[in-house]
């Protein structure tokens, strides 16, 4: 056995055990630590069948962005896990039937990569030919904006779906939340912000007690009187 394939077994079971550890820990720190581990192995992988460009894009991408402002998020909620797993058992049987589909699924195209063809096969063509010398960067991007372009469109698509769904849900007006409205701002007059009142001018200590001095005097002219 080659040391190459002993590194591949080493890898692959690091990801699986970390991927099972995301699911089964009980603190989200934790589970996003372990997804961490499993992006790292995954990048492994990818470095051992000689696909440099998505190993780093992997690690640069997943693990130094999103996975940062997974922790960020997780740690800053005050997550309360009793109460995110008191109604657990009311979905495992939908959670059930998901992961079986994605299980099948899975199956087929591995199938149908791996199992259907019992040689590996070559692009003899004069495409694959003059494609031969060319990076793994460059030989990717010629792929998926010729072959695979509408798949890629569709995909960013749904990610474009995803974000403003996620917009949509964080903007939903609550009695609480106090935000501003554009066009009400857009739509006021001078005249609505501001109000002219008159008041009586000021008056200076002196003419305070001069006013009290003669008030005072009044009074006892008053009862002099």
């Amino acid at each position: 056995m080659e040391f190459t394939t002993v590194l591949f077994y080493i890898f692959a079971l690091l990801l699986v055990v970390s991927g099972l550890k995301v699911i089964t820990s009980r603190n989200p720190v934790s589970s996003a630590l372990f997804l961490v581990l499993a992006f790292f192995n995954a990048a492994a992988i990818w470095m051992l069948l000689q696909a440099e460009f998505l190993a780093i894009l992997l690690v640069l991408v997943y693990v130094g962005a999103v996975m940062v402002l997974f922790l960020f998020v997780v740690m800053m909620l005050d997550i309360n896990i009793d109460v995110l797993r008191r109604d657990f058992k009311r979905f495992v049987p939908m959670a059930t039937l998901v992961g079986a589909i994605i299980v099948v699924e899975t199956a087929l195209i591995l199938w149908h990569g791996y199992g259907a063809t019992a040689t590996a096969l070559r692009d003899t063509s004069a495409a694959g030919n003059a494609m031969a010398g060319w990076s793994n960067t460059r030989i990717i991007g010629k792929i998926i904006y010729t072959d695979y372009i509408f798949a890629f469109e569709v995909a960013g698509l749904v990610l474009l779906v995803a974000i403003i769904a996620a917009i949509a849900l964080t903007t939903s007006h609550k009695k609480d939340s106090k935000r501003q409205n554009v066009s009400q701002q857009v739509k006021v007059r001078a005249q609505d912000r501001v109000r002219v009142v008159k008041m009586a001018s000021e008056k200076t200590a002196a003419t305070l007690a001069a006013e009290e001095a003669a008030a005072a005097a009044d009074s006892a002219a008053g009862k002099n009187g």
